[in-house]
């Protein structure tokens, strides 16, 4: 088994575009765990996340992250927000922050 390495562009996207999704949901799936230790804040930040995830999400991943990021909103008490198309770079950045704030 040797490495394989990425060298399109198209690849790049892909690796990174899984890291971050898998990234993505370990993290929520972690805060999951811990609801009652979570602000409204940061559960409202949580489904902020999912919604950001959503359109990178494919098949049936890409069908449940909306379901996640509605009961995040709920649990926060806030309503329903628009889910925006959100650039890799910048997901990662926000789920860095989110994680270190979550788990410390």
């Amino acid at each position: 088994m040797g490495m394989h390495k990425v060298t399109s562009d198209a690849a790049k996207y892909y690796a990174k575009r899984e890291k971050i999704l898998g990234n993505g949901i370990a993290l929520l799936s972690s805060a999951s765990e811990k609801l009652d230790e979570l602000s409204k804040e940061q559960l409202e930040k949580l489904g902020d996340l999912a919604s950001m995830l959503f359109p990178h999400a494919p098949g049936y991943a890409g069908k449940l992250i909306p379901i996640v990021a509605r009961l995040f909103w709920k649990l926060a008490g806030v309503g329903e927000k628009e889910f925006k198309f959100v650039e890799l770079d910048e997901i990662e950045k926000y789920m860095e922050e989110l994680r270190k704030e979550i788990e410390g």
